[in-house]
């Protein structure tokens, strides 16, 4: 409005302008009359001039309609679409979603019956499970429109620019029916309202809320959202109506990274020795997203070395690579500190194979990344369940490198400290929140402030100690084979499991 009314001011200082000039022209007394009037009026139209430049631009009165046009462009973009034979493992949440996909595709078959299609699917889990490429797959396999927005292109500070950003993609979504609208990190903009948000965030959320209740039950569009933190949304956006579904998609079991290995090795050249099966149990506990990164570094290892075909070496390689960093081509380690690390991770491999904890895979004092050495273990099995003895074990696991300085060099050192950190943690776990301890079966909030918190530190140390304890004694009673294990990882630098136990004769 503004604008309009300067533009008007301007063009009738222009018109007046140029009437004088033209009246003077015509003038037997020239300007010698009313030169002040006529010098006062183009200052004037000049200061108008200059205001009305300024005023068109200023980006602060337009930021919002350029920013929406360029993410209207972006969202244009096609994207090519997967379906699930590209998408390993999850074959639960794919029978799932299998008739959310036939309703897509055949909406009287349900109709009929008085069936209404879910207006929302939510995942969550950790990241890198494959919750975007599962729901790039709802679309590919419905041939559906595929609509894809994150949380913090709606996050803005100038007010109605969210909401308006959502209309967008809701109207956009009704023009391509069938069409799936996939938000992913929800939590950007749904997070749980209270006082201290802004009104802007508050403003988008209730327009998300508003939009997915609002659909026509003729509306064939399904809305996929994705966070790795469903605590922090808003119960509006999970209850029934919005988000009716909730699937969670964690790490993949040994079945499941077999096939996902087997998908992103497909178009690579394999020698023969490459197992799938034995790569899958190496990797117990990690996402696809990582084993994805393990099929690429094995590749880029193999290439490096001007080889063919990638074989299992290069696999092994990679999986240390990405697991733990990269490895050091000339570490300036002191002999006394080598043998230190090499009787620390010697401590770690006794106690994991006494207490059968878990298959020691390798051990190994070449520095990566941070770590001057490292054991690794693997599994033939996925659990979901664990003993209150298993958590013990593995606590004395993480602290048997400690023992073993100690037991050996009188002293203890600063190696100890990530293995401290998970071996706290697995008892603060038990005390707080597993009633895995003496306070019996309660819960605890981990609140430093709190009252109970004394108690649950002196019980957080009663489990610390006992298994420290226990670990001690092990290493006492299987000193000889320690010196054994250390001697040899000292010379050699790196150990198999199958020469741990020719070592050990277990």
């Amino acid at each position: 409005m503004r604008k309009k009314v300067v533009f008007w001011c301007l063009f009738c200082s222009v018109g007046i302008t140029t009437s004088m000039l033209t009246a003077f022209s015509y003038s037997e007394k020239g300007f010698s009359g009313n030169s002040g009037q006529f010098i006062l009026l183009v200052i004037t139209t000049l200061v108008l001039l200059m205001y009305y430049l300024k005023l068109d631009g200023n980006s602060e009165l337009v930021p919002a309609t350029i920013k929406v046009k360029e993410q209207n462009k972006k969202r244009d973009d096609t994207t090519k679409l997967v379906t699930f034979k590209d998408v390993a493992g999850l074959e639960e949440v794919k029978e799932e979603l299998s008739e959310v996909i036939d309703f897509i595709k055949n909406v009287e078959k349900y109709k009929k019956m008085g069936a209404k299609i879910p207006k929302g699917i939510l995942f969550h889990g950790p990241p890198g499970t494959g919750k975007t490429l599962m729901a790039s797959a709802i679309a590919g396999e419905s041939n559906s429109h595929f609509i894809y927005a994150s949380g913090s292109e709606f996050v803005e500070k100038y007010v109605g620019v969210g909401a308006s950003r959502i209309r967008e993609v809701f109207e956009k979504a009704k023009k391509n029916c069938p069409s799936v609208v996939f938000i992913d990190e929800i939590d950007a903009i749904g997070s749980i309202r209270n006082a201290d948000n802004n009104s802007e965030k508050d403003q988008t959320l209730n327009q998300l809320l508003v939009e997915m209740d609002g659909f026509n039950t003729n509306d064939n569009i399904v809305i996929v959202g994705a966070t790795n933190r469903i605590d922090m949304l808003d119960p509006a956006l999970l209850r029934p109506g919005r988000f009716d579904r909730h699937m969670f998609i964690g790490n993949p079991n040994v079945k499941a990274r077999e096939e996902i290995l087997k998908v992103h090795t497909r178009n690579k050249p394999l020698a023969t020795d490459v197992d799938m099966v034995e790569i899958a149990r190496k990797t117990h506990g990690v996402s696809g997203a990582h084993l994805a990164s393990i099929a690429n570094e094995a590749a880029i290892l193999a290439v490096r070395k001007n080889k063919t075909t990638i074989t299992a070496e290069e696999f092994y390689q990679a999986i240390e690579r990405v697991l733990i960093g990269l490895q050091l081509k000339n570490p300036s380690v002191m002999e006394k500190e080598k043998r230190v690390v090499a009787y620390h991770e010697a401590g770690h491999a006794l106690i994991g194979r006494v207490l059968k904890n878990s298959p020691v895979e390798k051990i190994s004092i070449v520095p990566r990344g941070q770590a001057m050495g490292y054991v690794l273990n693997s599994t033939d099995e996925d659990r979901y369940l664990h003993t209150r003895d298993e958590l013990q074990n593995k606590i004395c696991v993480f602290l048997g490198g400690r023992a073993a300085e100690e037991l050996v060099f009188d002293e203890i050192t600063t190696g100890a400290k990530d293995d401290l950190l998970k071996a706290n943690e697995i008892a603060q776990q038990m005390v707080c929140e597993l009633g895995m301890s003496d306070l019996g079966n309660r819960i605890y909030k981990c609140d430093h402030n709190g009252e109970a918190m004394p108690i649950v530190e002196r019980e957080i140390k009663k489990i610390i100690d006992l298994a420290y304890k226990k670990t001690m004694d092990i290493i006492n009673e299987n000193s000889q084979s320690l010196e054994k294990i250390a001697s040899e990882l000292f010379q050699k630098e790196t150990l198999t499991g199958k020469d741990l136990d020719m070592i050990c004769n277990f």
